[in-house]
């Protein structure tokens, strides 16, 4: 743990500007290239790295580089939870972080994290990037150090233990299940029929290994990458979530960017969330291909058992105005 700590010092050390004041400047217009740090929890070969790398590539040739961007993946600055923090402060300038996250610092984040919200990527894309829709709420966290420039796809959510097959709630009592942390995910799972256990994602090997908890719910993608396969043979399709990831960046550091530097940053966020759906379809097919190899078993669960035993949490969470009217445009996505 100290060499970690250490570690991690010492690349936040790096991360201040030229004059080392350990904050991220309010632009790059000086002439000079600032670097912009990204912390992304997720390895190199997974595709929001691949089409953030490419946006770092674009985003400094069109500002004629003003910017360049600095990815440190693999939990490198710490969980997701610490990095946000980190942006927050203008420790680092980025951060990719899970949806659920954010509903912590605005409640009306939550309506995006609910069970089976969404019925796929084109239509989750639909409505976490279009502006009329989501503006405003994107915004609201300004006044605390972030704005959130745009969501990924992050794929289909789904349980996975190493214990059984899963194939209604029934089948979930008893068994603790790494979540994100969040008041929506740890309702979900105790509606879902297990019990829900907050954990940072490089916790979550060791803690099913030594039986601290029996299993975790994610995508087939981190699913393979992380080697959960090795000690979580079952992969069940309960298809729960399919929240987004969020690009956070420093408010500070994105208002400070001339109108031209922020439109191109859009501009190519965009390009990059495009292009990353359609990477991630690929990717997926690998995954599962890689974790049978692993001794993977997947199998469908009742998805119907599992959408009616969530019904409760949705409606839990639509209590505001907001709230109520983000539920509605989604639903109003769904029909276009």
């Amino acid at each position: 743990m100290l060499s970690m700590f250490v570690l991690i010092l010492s690349v936040l050390a790096a991360c201040g500007d030229s004059e080392g004041s350990g904050s991220v400047p309010v632009s790059g217009e000086s002439g000079k290239t600032e670097v912009l740090k990204l912390a992304f929890n997720q390895p190199e070969n997974h595709p929001q790295y691949k089409a953030m790398k490419e946006f770092g590539e674009k985003f400094n040739e069109r500002t004629n580089g003003a910017y360049s961007v600095e990815i440190f993946p693999n939990e490198l600055l710490g969980a997701q939870r610490e990095t946000i923090e980190l942006v927050q402060t203008g420790t680092i300038a980025m951060s990719l972080v899970a949806g659920s996250l954010l509903e912590n610092f605005n409640e009306d984040f939550s309506v995006f994290n609910l069970p089976y919200v969404f019925d796929s990527a084109e239509h989750q894309m639909a409505v976490l990037n279009n502006q009329e829709v989501v503006g405003d709420l994107y915004d609201s966290l300004k006044d605390q150090g972030l704005f959130v420039a745009g969501a990924f796809h992050s794929g289909v959510r789904n349980v996975y233990n190493k214990e059984k097959p899963i194939n209604t709630p029934e089948d979930l009592k008893g068994m603790k299940i790494r979540i994100i942390e969040s008041d929506t995910n740890i309702q979900m799972m105790t509606q879902m029929g297990g019990t829900g256990t907050p954990m940072g994602q490089g916790e979550v090997y060791t803690a099913i290994q030594s039986g601290v908890i029996e299993g975790g719910e994610n995508n087939e993608l981190i699913y393979s990458n992380l080697k959960h396969a090795e000690i979580a043979p079952y992969f069940s399709y309960t298809k729960h979530l399919m929240f987004p990831d969020y690009l956070l960046v420093n408010s500070k550091l994105f208002d400070g960017m001339s109108e031209e530097h922020q439109q191109i940053f859009k501009e190519e966020l965009l390009v990059a969330i495009d292009k990353e759906v359609v990477m991630w379809d690929k990717d997926v097919k690998k995954a599962i291909a890689d974790a049978e190899a692993a001794g993977a078993v997947f199998n469908d669960a009742d998805v119907d058992a599992f959408r009616e035993a969530t019904k409760p949490v949705v409606e839990s969470k639509l209590v505001s105005e907001n709230a109520k009217a983000l539920y509605e445009k989604v639903q109003a996505a769904r029909t276009q």
